[in-house]
């Protein structure tokens, strides 16, 4: 034998101890095997959650923060909006509609200027500002590079179809934010951008819209709000577009791994795929999402220790189950060993070469099926044996009957009867002699259902001469079956029964209905009638003629024959056969 074949054998066990070691070491190793896994993603686990919660914590601190630091631009936009000289300047512009004034006046400016110097002078978080009038000509102030094309004055009527200045004319001098600067679009990376309506305040009606103002503000804001660690990373988007836009990321995040996302949860999913675990805040001035990320690998570097130290144990605890499994296996199969050799003994064919594949129990269990397959032959031919010799008791009993001299003796009473004027026995006589024929049936087994039912007939017949016609006998079969054959002597013995411990006990006349029928290859016949019945239906099978009739349907017919009984009390009973069409003699 190869290394191989040594290899397969316990990998594809025979015998019973190399399957009880085998056994053993699944039951052990997979045990062991769940514990570290449990164990380690428990840890994981805790881990996680416990860093989901301060980076939640942390998140909220830095929207926050975010939201104290956007509250002192948003204050400042507020005062502008509210200064009486900046009111004054906005309306003299609005009045100021000359064809040839396409910028605003020397004065105008300068006075703008002034008073956009005095409140912006001091906020390091803008990085320029631009103060569009009524007729859409601007002032800038600040870094030219967020302010584009505007700087250099002149009228823009074109910008009332720009997304953002329909957005804060719907907000009604409310502020609005975009993650982006909105007078250079994509150019400006480090400016967004912030947009408010200015009206008339001393309206007192209706107000009057004066201009735009459109603040561009830094996203160095965001560095100053969030707080980060050394292997953890927080953006903001903003997906209130049809697009998620990042206002603020770290450099190290690659923007191209998120631009092909169109969603905010397509964005996280993003993060996940790249091996990251993910917060997000919403921020509530803005509406933007802070999300926070963190490596997994290096997070979860501290449940490394675990994981090294169950392996170590599992590896352990399966050495000791190996040398505790195959010591266990030789002891607890040597008494299947000596009941092996025993049960050989048993088996006249032996234990021989061709179970040497089966294992110890499997050839115990074989012997045992051989020994059982030959006493179930030895005792179904004590069964046939026994039948045979009921036949034969059955044979001898017919054959002492004397046919001829019954059939004589019935005829010469039935003449006598006649001459003498006595129709009554005669009648009996003729009836009688016929019942003996279709008993006898010249010694075959099977007559036909038609002659089975004339047998019931001479049999009413003389059972109501001896009771005055007592009797109404209904008969209900169906015609194709009529000469179709079945066991003699089936139907008969129930008419009997239903006549003796049914209606003679009965006061005043009875009734017997025999039914017959064929469905689905099957005879099936009711004999019913309407005496006093039974409360114990068990009972019926104790008679001669109801157990008689039930044995010989079973061994004629096998076990698609059934044969029921139902009764109750007062009312009468019915006795149900079904059995299969025999072919053979009629």
């Amino acid at each position: 034998m190869n290394k191989w074949d040594n290899l397969m054998k316990w990998v594809r066990p025979v015998k019973i101890r190399q399957k009880y070691f085998v056994t053993m070491l699944i039951i052990s190793i997979l045990p062991i095997a769940a514990l570290g896994f449990i164990s380690y993603n428990i840890a994981k686990n805790t881990l996680a959650e416990n860093q989901l919660q301060a980076t939640a914590n942390q998140l909220k601190t830095s929207s926050e923060s975010a939201d104290l630091l956007l509250q002192n631009v948003i204050n400042l936009e507020r005062l502008m909006s509210w200064n009486q000289d900046l009111q004054s300047e906005l309306k003299e512009s609005a009045a100021n509609n000359e064809i040839d004034s396409a910028t605003m006046t020397n004065e105008t400016l300068n006075r703008i200027d002034y008073i956009i110097y005095s409140y912006f002078i001091d906020t390091q978080d803008i990085d320029s500002v631009c103060l569009f009038d009524i007729h859409h000509r601007p002032y800038c102030y600040g870094n030219s590079n967020s302010i584009g094309l505007f700087d250099n004055g002149g009228s823009f009527p074109e910008i009332e179809g720009e997304k953002w200045y329909q957005e804060g004319l719907k907000a009604e001098g409310g502020i609005t934010f975009f993650s982006r600067n909105v007078l250079v679009g994509n150019q400006s990376e480090q400016t967004f951008s912030s947009v408010k309506l200015l009206r008339d305040a001393e309206g007192v009606f209706e107000e009057r819209d004066l201009g735009m103002l459109v603040v561009n503000v830094k996203k160095s804001l965001f560095e100053r709000a969030i707080n980060e660690s050394g292997n953890s990373k927080t953006m903001v988007f903003d997906d209130s577009g049809s697009i998620v836009r990042s206002v603020y990321s770290d450099p190290i995040v690659s923007r191209s791994s998120l631009s092909h996302r169109s969603t905010l949860e397509g964005t996280i999913d993003s993060l996940k795929e790249d091996g990251n675990l993910v917060s997000s805040y919403q921020n509530d001035t803005t509406g933007w999402t802070f999300v926070h990320t963190i490596d997994e690998d290096e997070l979860f570097s501290q449940s490394s220790g675990i994981r090294n130290a169950t392996a170590l144990l599992a590896i352990l605890m399966v050495m000791v189950s190996l040398y505790l499994s195959f010591v266990a296996s030789g002891r607890l199969t040597q008494p299947f060993l000596q009941l092996k050799l025993l049960t050989s003994d048993w088996s006249s064919h032996g234990i021989g070469s061709e179970n040497k594949k089966n294992d110890e129990i499997t050839e115990i269990g074989e012997t045992f099926k051989r020994v059982t397959t030959e006493n179930k032959e030895l005792s179904e031919e004590l069964v046939r044996a026994q039948l045979k010799e009921r036949e034969a008791e059955l044979k001898v009993l017919q054959a002492q009957i004397k046919p001829h001299f019954l059939y004589n003796t019935l005829d010469s009473m039935y003449w006598m009867a006649t001459i003498n004027n006595n129709p009554d026995i005669a009648k009996m006589a003729l009836a009688l002699s016929e019942s003996f024929k279709i008993s006898l049936s010249k010694g075959k087994e099977q007559i036909s259902v038609k002659d089975e039912l004339d047998h019931i007939r001479h049999y009413i017949t003389i059972q109501n001469l001896r009771y005055q016609d007592r009797f109404t006998y209904i008969e209900d079969v169906d015609p194709a079956m009529l000469d179709r054959p079945m066991l003699k002597l089936l139907l008969q013995p129930l008419v009997e029964n239903a006549i003796y411990h049914g209606l003679e006990q009965k006061v005043g006349p009875g009734t017997i209905r025999v039914t017959g029928w064929e469905n689905d290859g099957l005879f099936k016949f009711t004999v019913e009638d309407d005496g006093v019945g039974m409360e114990d239906v068990s009972k019926a099978n104790e008679g001669f003629g109801m157990s008689n009739v039930k044995e010989r349907l079973l061994l004629f017919y096998g076990p698609e024959s059934t044969f029921k009984v139902a009764s109750e009390p007062g009312k009468g009973t019915k006795v149900e056969l079904q059995f299969p069409e025999k072919k053979g003699e009629k």
